[in-house]
């Protein structure tokens, strides 16, 4: 569990990972950021606050492959980095959940602010820049919102008209088949993706 403390005045909420790091979720540093970290604990955090039928939750990790694919058909020429961010969007959630838009907008600014801190420093870790170009920031809620319409009809109750209202139509995308996978599942299609990312992230720093 994460242990808050007063440190010269200033709060603090440690959270010890399975890696052994220690992650200050208020003042987060880019070391103590490790991907299984981030993959354990987004294919153990469900979507919809586990509001889904079915006997799976539907994790936030396959959640994240899901809308790094739609990327990849909306912007096919992204280079790596880009389709990276995608797969990553939503990291922060490995520590502090999933929440729904609503909740989130009445927490307001502090809720905010603990969110884009853990982004900037997940960015920061895996090379990226700490705040995402505004297309490309554009392009993946575009991705996010496509994939939450789909989810909303197939596992979370809603109705087409419902979902159409909250997500918009998707256009110019097949239809998605959205089926729960378990957290180690999820987990290693997240960590696959991942490496292979990474890798390319990495061959192109060097050229």
């Amino acid at each position: 569990m994460a242990k808050a403390d007063i440190k010269n005045g200033v709060p603090r909420a440690w959270q010890r990972m399975l890696s052994g790091r220690r992650l200050d979720i208020l003042d987060p540093s880019p070391i103590d950021i490790e991907i299984e970290d981030i993959a354990h604990g987004l294919a153990r955090v469900a979507r919809w606050n586990g509001q889904t039928t079915g006997s799976l939750p539907f994790n936030v990790a396959q959640h994240s492959v899901i809308v790094e694919d739609l990327c990849q058909r909306l912007a096919p020429n992204w280079p790596a980095k880009w389709q990276l961010a995608a797969l990553i969007h939503d990291a922060p959630e490995f520590v502090i959940g999933d929440m729904i838009s609503p909740f989130k907008a009445a927490l307001g600014a502090q809720y905010k602010k603990i969110e884009d801190g853990l982004e900037q420093a997940i960015h920061i870790r895996f090379g990226l820049p700490p705040h995402l170009p505004k297309t490309i920031a554009q392009t993946i809620k575009r991705a996010d919102r496509i994939c939450a319409y789909f989810e909303a009809q197939q596992i979370a109750g809603f109705s087409a008209e419902e979902a159409k209202k909250l997500f918009g139509l998707p256009r110019n995308i097949a239809p998605l088949k959205i089926t729960a996978l378990n957290a180690e599942e999820s987990h290693a299609l997240f960590m696959k993706r991942f490496t292979i990312l990474n890798t390319a992230c990495e061959k192109a720093a060097r050229r």
